[in-house]
């Protein structure tokens, strides 16, 4: 007998479902027949998704600092290009 091994939903597809409940456009009945997913899960899924759905706004707001100093940045940039122009002269040098 073969053993039967739960179904992995990615979360791109539980959203796409739970917004399609938020919607309130089909029933859960309708929803589970046209995703084939349990009703349970999709409520589930809804669920989680009204709980959660403050955290992208602030997940974006965190995306929009960058602590990232550009004047450092630059600094390597040009020591990498004067890098790699000696390597090139002695590469010549060696005869490749």
């Amino acid at each position: 007998m073969k053993k039967q091994t739960r179904r992995k939903f990615a979360p791109a597809f539980k959203a796409k479902v739970a917004l399609e409940a938020v919607k309130n456009q089909q029933t859960l009945a309708e929803l589970a027949k046209k995703f084939e997913v349990n009703p349970i899960m999709i409520s589930r899924w809804k669920a989680e998704f009204l709980a959660n759905m403050a955290s992208v706004f602030e997940n974006a707001a965190k995306v929009e600092e960058p602590d990232v100093d550009t004047q450092e940045l630059y600094a390597q940039i040009g020591q990498l290009k004067v890098e790699n122009e000696f390597l090139k002269k002695s590469f010549k040098k060696l005869g490749g």
